[in-house]
């Protein structure tokens, strides 16, 4: 395994980070004169920003050594997520998309609030809050274990700690003083560096392989499929008509997280134009990524291959990093890591904060009496940084929870969204579809559906089923857990 940073390599990594201090200094320079504008930037993004900004919220750190393990273990029917993802934000852009903008909502959570009443808005924030704690703070220690990895040539916690804490900084840089539009600006800044680092990677990977006819060894190693027509594959057609359409429909419309920078288009054309624009920008970043895999599949075609740091399990991307990675261009794919992590680090600052400033704090401050508007600027940072500190605390508690439990952390925490999202969209698709349901109801929707996919995991009762049919038997059962509840007198 080669040594730590050279000093070229450090010299991309500072290069980065002087960038970072100086482009988030330029985008904090903004009047902000209201938590609406701290979280919307009064509705001022430009379509394409916004776009790119949710392509990479999409992303992460995970993804960015995730694809290319796909495509080394098994092929391209990864990228069928991706037109699954496609028509779900065509159903968000032209269902949901429209009843944000009519309400003038801050978060999403508000819709529940006019069909049902306060409770059910604060009931799904506290659920999204909960979900995003454990499933961020996981997302954000496995990019802080890549970063440990690479820069360090270690995972010990003092280590894994400081890059946990180098992430936080630079999501803070943004997200801090100019709220959702320095977030905003600075992911097309994020997208640009670790779309470019996966170029870069490309470029070096295929000029290695330049004896190998790339396309005919593929294809006869059966690594060149797109489509999986199987009933149980992980991507088969029946999975990304059914679960997986859930999922995205409730990533891109009914996360906070993600539809957030959403809500700061112009009006809700250019919000539905943003969202389509950046599934279609997220297909070729994605087969990018899945191409690398590819071409390091004929890299170590011929090598017998241990993927294995100090114990712990990595991604084939990883073990390159370490062990192949020339000088310079290590620097340049360790800030494309960093990059990814950011950039959905950053977003889901802004998103917790509105969560719970809009929709928990203001109600429950406006009751008490008048208060100036600043007071909930003010609270919005305060919220931030109280959520900053507490994603890096779950991240470093991760760091244990991993170690020494008997449940796979990353498993279950990257999960805990998808367990919230069953609940979400059984009460949505209660409050748009049908005319039944009330605020207790909606409460017993919301942890139904979170029960049910718990009770189809292996750990709880020793059985098996497809991650896509979890989700479409959870959505079920909150629904109809909602439609008990009686019709509310408009």
């Amino acid at each position: 395994m080669q040594s730590a940073f050279s000093t070229l390599d450090w010299v991309v990594f500072a290069s980065y980070f002087i960038m970072l201090a100086v482009t988030s200094a330029i985008l904090s320079r903004t009047k902000i004169n209201s938590s609406r504008d701290y979280f919307l930037s009064p509705n001022t993004m430009p379509m394409f920003a916004v776009a790119i900004s949710v392509l990479a919220t999409s992303q992460s750190a995970a993804t960015f050594l995730g694809a290319p393990e796909y495509s080394y273990v098994h092929d391209f029917t990864f990228i069928g997520f991706y037109f699954s993802a496609l028509l779900a934000v065509i159903f968000v852009a032209y269902i949901l998309v429209p009843k944000y903008y009519e309400m003038k909502a801050v978060t999403v959570y508000e819709l529940l609030e006019g069909r049902y009443g306060e409770s059910a808005k604060k009931q799904a924030g506290v659920m999204f809050l909960i979900g995003r704690l454990l499933a961020s703070g996981a997302r954000l220690y496995i990019g802080s274990l890549a970063i440990s990895m690479i820069l360090f040539s270690d995972i010990l916690f003092f280590h894994v700690a400081l890059s946990i804490l180098v992430l936080m900084f630079g999501a803070l840089a943004y997200t801090y003083f100019g709220g959702v539009r320095s977030v905003i600006l600075s992911d097309v800044i994020q997208s640009i560096t670790y779309i470019g680092a996966g170029v870069a990677v490309l470029i070096y990977l295929y000029s290695s392989l330049e004896h190998i006819e790339i396309i005919k060894t593929l294809n006869e190693h059966n690594k060149l499929n797109f489509l999986d027509t199987s009933f149980d594959g992980s991507f088969s057609v029946i999975g990304l008509l059914g679960g997986w359409l859930l999922l995205n429909i409730a990533a891109f419309g009914l996360d906070q997280d993600m539809t957030q920078r959403v809500l700061a288009c112009r009006d809700k054309k250019e919000a539905a134009k943003s969202l389509i624009v950046s599934i279609l920008l997220t297909i070729p970043v994605v087969l990018l990524f899945l191409a690398i895999g590819s071409l390091l599949y004929l890299f170590y075609m011929q090598s017998s291959v241990t993927q294995s740091f100090e114990g712990e399990k990595i991604t084939i991307f990883m073990y390159y990093i370490l062990n192949e990675m020339p000088e310079g261009l290590r620097g340049l794919v360790t800030v494309g890591a960093i990059a990814a992590a950011l950039s959905s680090t950053n977003s889901v600052l802004g998103a917790m904060a509105s969560v719970a400033v809009e929709d928990l704090y203001r109600p429950w401050r406006l009751k008490q009496g008048k208060v100036e508007e600043q007071h909930f600027v003010k609270a919005s940072r305060f919220a931030v940084l109280l959520f900053a500190l507490l994603l890096s605390l779950m991240a470093m508690v991760s760091y244990f929870w991993q170690r020494h439990g008997d449940l796979s952390l990353i498993n279950f925490a990257l999960g805990v969204m998808a367990f919230a999202y069953t609940g979400l969209l059984g009460v949505y698709f209660s409050a748009i579809f049908t005319s039944r349901g009330n605020e207790k109801s909606i409460l017993w929707g919301l942890f139904g559906g979170f029960a049910t996919v718990l009770a189809l995991q292996p750990y709880t009762f020793g059985f098996e089923i497809g991650f896509s049919w979890q989700m479409v038997i959870g959505t079920t059962a909150a629904f109809l857990i909602v439609q008990t509840g009686e019709a509310k007198n408009e």
